[in-house]
């Protein structure tokens, strides 16, 4: 199947990676649901994309929400007729506070979009791919750097992206049977809104504060069009796409 047949959602679709892939896999001739809790920016990415008309579908789409879910999911299935790539990439952090001074509001927002909002979209995806013809598919679920190491601050956000690995695993194993494929993408300093504050500096495990290195968005889509492009026999089980310099290998 060629991408110009092949159906893709990409969740977090408003803005930095996930926007960036999207147009991507658009460009590369997917037909792309675009997810994310705001309409406005995703309409802006399918505009920028140039892609022709109907090969972008907006759904806005609250990840935590099972409803949203399931309503996305069956949106794209009455649009496009299939599901082969979900990147599954929605996201957001907590405030950098003291672990002894979260709330459990704070705590609980992360939650519920890092880890229940991929958890449903894989479970959505899992239901359509195994009951359509051609068989199977591909999930791309977005972890981090924070799936190996911590920053200062950050158990929420470290915390579901280390569950994250463990929702691919699973999901790599219990797909095998439906012929879907699951692997992980873990990104360090995309250059994008979330990371903009890491030019001038962020607090570092020594409890200094620097500048950190970051790269172009357009690696991390790259990277994630190769995963796509995979034939269902072979996975990219776990990637990392990283700036070079920034501090990760060898705790510094």
């Amino acid at each position: 199947m060629s991408s110009h047949d092949k159906v893709a959602i990409v969740t977090g679709a408003g803005t930095g990676i996930g926007k960036a892939v999207a147009i991507a896999l658009l460009h590369d001739g997917y037909r792309v649901a675009l997810a994310g809790r705001r309409e406005a920016p995703l309409e802006q990415t399918a505009a920028e994309s140039g892609a022709a008309a109907g090969r972008a579908l907006v759904v806005p789409t609250d990840v935590g929400d099972p409803q949203a879910v399931r309503a996305l999911f069956a949106r794209t299935r009455e649009a496009f007729g299939r599901l082969d790539v979900l990147f599954n990439n929605a996201g957001i952090g907590a405030p950098l506070v003291p672990l002894e001074d979260l709330t459990y509001e704070q705590w609980t927002a992360v939650v519920d979009v890092n880890l229940t909002g991929m958890f449903l979209c894989m479970q959505e995806a899992f239901k359509l791919m195994k009951d359509q013809s051609p068989r199977g598919g591909r999930i791309i679920n977005n972890g981090s750097i924070a799936a190996h190491a911590p920053r200062p601050n950050s158990a929420p956000y470290t915390a579901t992206k280390h569950a994250v690995t463990g929702l691919t695993k699973c999901g790599s194993l219990d797909g095998r049977k439906y012929d879907i494929a699951c692997g992980q993408i873990d990104i360090g300093n995309a250059a994008s809104e979330m990371t903009a504050r890491m030019a001038t500096g962020v607090p570092q495990a020594d409890g200094t504060v620097k500048p950190e290195a970051r790269m172009d968005l357009a690696h991390v889509a790259s990277a994630v069009l190769y995963m796509a492009g995979l034939p269902l026999d072979a996975n990219v089980q776990f990637m990392t796409v990283m700036a070079t310099k920034m501090p990760f290998v060898g705790r510094g």
